[in-house]
Parts: structure tokens; C-alpha cells; sequence
């Protein structure tokens, strides 16, 4: 038989279909309400008379709350079922979302902590619910969590002007961010009452993730992905800027980041998940960033859209594979969540540094050089940790 491993699904159409648009309904709240003030800047700085450090602490705070609260999670469902931490968290996103639009700089920075807290916990338990609930299709359940996850991050940025002229208050864009969540959570409240017990494993004894070497490399792994996505989308318009293009042909170029992102992520895990031996599909992602970032290095006004694509699309297939290792590596639901905190709590940590080193390395000298050197070397790094990430095999085998 192809397929021994049974899911709580199985043969239950209706629950099936519903566990599916719970994952994706709560993905859909993983970026939207912190990219939202992205678009917003002068109108929060305005309305709230905010200076620029101020406004800065709502974008780093919840980087630095992925990392913290990351490792928290595994502690949270020894005491709590998944599906009520799930419906806790989307309740703390709207929560969160709704402080944000407060006047007060100390309910709006709870509102942050709160938000950033609540995705965290989000991020490292659905990996887990993939492989709890659906554990036959773990490849597609990750790329459309991915593509989920993408979306609501292009929406949020997207809806934030229009939203905010429509209303004519840039607090309008805001809401929707904390009245999403309420909406989302209703097939949560369905998983609740009926499968919780499916998807707790017995207790197994656990291995020590923290001194896998495994572990170790898919947490590398997941961090220098993060790493280079967020180094990229914060300073690939001014490295094109100073190549001589247009700043609207800056930014359109770093959209395709995004866009191209899409595909990738709905594809890696589908390919990931075909493979026994997923080090073919590394070295492929590896290349691609590869030739994306020497193209930046040596002719950036070249081909900045061919060079934009490639590196959107690594980093997309980069992101979905570290998501799908979580499943394929781990051998149940309790070590999927485990390895999930481990890699997402050092990897974000990891990741929340890399804009400001970059920058700090253009500052020294003017010039790409030496941040454009350091990351094609940190993608080599990232290379080799996906190589051993990657071999077939389960944590607990060598």
C-alpha cells in the first residue's frame, strides 16, 4: 500500500474541507497588519506625530517577537489543544490590530507586541497541523499555506492606500487587519469540538533538537533564507536607484520579488515532497539566487527584472522548503512543532539583523561591494546547510 499513514480526515470529506480553509484562513493573517503601515509611514508619522525611531519599534518589534515568543510555543501545547491556541492567536491579531489605530504610543506598542506575539505562535503551529492533519499531503498543504501567506502579505500593502483614500483615514486599512481574524476563526471553532485528540501524538520521548546537527541545519537553513529575503526587498530599490534607473522602475522591479515569489512557493513543496532526496531541488534554488546576485554585483542596470525574478523566486522555493522540512523531517506532529520553534525562533533572530548589517557595510564605503560579497557568500552557506537539511532520512537518523 502507498500510503500507510492515516489522517483524522480520512474518508470525511467535509472535515477534510474545512481543515483545509482553517489553515488557510489563518494564514491569511500572518503579514497583512504589519506590511499595512508600510504604505501609511507619512500619514501614521503625521496623525499620531510619531518621529522616525518611534515608527521604526512597529516594524522591528515583531521580528524580534517571531524570535522570542518562537520558543515559547512547544511549552504552550503541552498545556493547551493546537486548535484553542490557534483560535487565542487570531483573537490577538485582532486584538493587537485594533490597539494599533489608538492614539496612545503605549497601547499602540502592546497592540505591536501583541501582534508580533500572536503570529509567532501562528507561524510554528500550523507547520505542525500540516503534518497532524494532512499527513498524506504535506507538499500541497505547504505550498498553498505559502501562496496563503504571500497573498495576505501583497493585500496588505496593496489595500492600504486605495482602503485608506476610500475612507479618507489611514486608520481604515488598519481595521480590516483586526476584523479579518474574527472572520477567520470560524472553522477553528469546528476543529475544536471535534478533533483534538487526533492530532496529539502519544508523548514520545524527545529527542533533544538543540543538539541535532540536523535540527541545526534546517534552522540555518530557515534563517539565512530569511535573511536574504528581508536584505533584498529593503534595499534592492536604492542599489537600483544607484545604478541610474528610475525610482518607479525600482520599485516595479522589487515587486517581482514578490510576484515571482507566488509560484515558487506553491511549487517547491509539491517537488520537495515528490523527492526521497531533496539536495537536487537545494543546489537548484541555490543557483538561481546565485546568478541573481552576481547579476546586482556586476550589472545591475543590465537585466534588474531577470535579476529581481531569480532572487524572488529562490527566496519564495527557499522559504516553502524550510516550511516543508518541518514535516518531512520531523516524525510526528509534537517534534514537527519542536523543530518548527527551534528554526523559526534562532532564524528570525538571525533574519532581524541582516537589513541593518547590510546597510551599515554600504555606509562604510558608498558602494555594493561588500554586501552584495557577503550575502552571494551567506547563499553559499545556506547552500551547504540545505545539503544536510535535505538528505532523506528522519531527525532521529543520522
Amino acid at each position: 500500500m502507498h500510503h500507510p499513514i492515516k489522517g483524522p480526515f480520512d474518508g470525511r470529506p467535509l472535515a477534510f474541507t474545512l481543515a483545509v480553509a482553517a489553515i488557510l484562513l489563518a494564514a491569511a493573517n500572518l503579514r497583512g497588519g504589519i506590511v499595512v503601515v508600510g504604505p501609511l509611514v507619512d500619514d501614521i508619522k503625521r496623525g499620531l506625530n510619531f518621529s522616525a525611531s518611534a515608527f521604526s519599534m512597529l516594524t522591528t518589534l515583531p521580528l524580534i517577537c517571531f524570535g522570542i515568543v518562537s520558543a515559547m510555543v512547544p511549552a504552550l501545547t503541552r498545556r493547551f489543544s493546537p486548535p484553542l491556541l490557534v483560535l487565542g492567536a487570531l483573537l490577538l491579531i485582532g486584538l493587537g490590530a485594533a490597539l494599533r489605530v489608538t492614539p496612545a504610543f503605549l497601547l499602540i506598542l502592546l497592540g505591536t507586541l501583541a501582534l508580533g506575539s500572536a503570529i509567532a505562535l501562528l507561524n510554528v503551529l500550523i507547520p505542525g497541523l500540516v503534518k497532524g492533519y494532512f499527513p498524506r499531503h504535506p507538499g500541497v498543504m505547504t505550498g498553498l499555506y505559502s501562496v496563503t501567506l504571500s497573498i495576505g502579505a501583497g493585500l496588505g500593502v496593496y489595500l492600504a492606500v486605495p482602503m485608506r483614500d476610500a475612507f479618507s483615514d489611514w486608520r481604515a486599512p488598519m481595521l480590516l487587519w483586526a476584523i479579518l481574524p474574527l472572520i477567520c476563526l470560524l472553522p477553528w471553532l469546528y476543529l475544536l469540538r471535534v478533533h483534538v485528540h487526533t492530532y496529539r501524538p502519544k508523548q514520545t520521548t524527545q529527542s533533544p533538537l538543540w543538539r541535532n546537527p540536523r535540527a541545526w541545519a534546517i534552522t540555518g537553513f530557515m534563517g539565512l533564507q530569511s535573511t536574504y529575503f528581508y536584505s533584498v526587498a529593503t534595499w534592492l530599490p536604492k542599489l537600483l536607484i544607484d545604478a541610474g534607473l528610475s525610482d518607479a522602475y525600482a520599485g516595479t522591479a522589487t515587486s517581482l520579488i514578490n510576484l515571482f515569489g507566488i509560484p515558487a512557493n506553491l511549487l517547491a513543496p509539491i517537488i520537495a515532497t515528490r523527492l526521497q532526496d531533496q539536495r537536487p531541488l537545494v543546489l537548484t534554488i541555490a543557483a538561481m539566487a546565485l546568478i541573481g546576485l552576481a547579476g546586482l554585483l556586476l550589472a545591475p542596470a543590465a537585466a534588474p527584472v531577470i535579476w529581481a525574478a531569480l532572487i524572488g523566486f529562490s527566496a519564495g522555493a527557499s522559504l516553502s522548503l524550510a516550511l516543508t522540512l518541518f514535516a518531512l523531517r520531523s516524525e510526528n506532529g509534537t517534534q514537527a512543532v519542536a523543530l518548527s520553534a527551534m528554526a523559526q525562533s534562532v532564524g528570525y533572530l538571525i533574519a532581524a539583523s541582516g537589513p541593518l548589517v547590510i546597510g551599515a557595510l554600504y555606509d562604510l564605503e558608498k558602494s555594493w561591494l561588500l554586501p552584495l560579497s557577503l550575502l552571494l557568500v551567506l547563499q553559499l552557506i545556506q547552500c551547504l546547510l540545505g545539503l544536510v537539511a535535505a538528505r532523506p532520512g528522519t531527525l532521529s537518523q543520522p
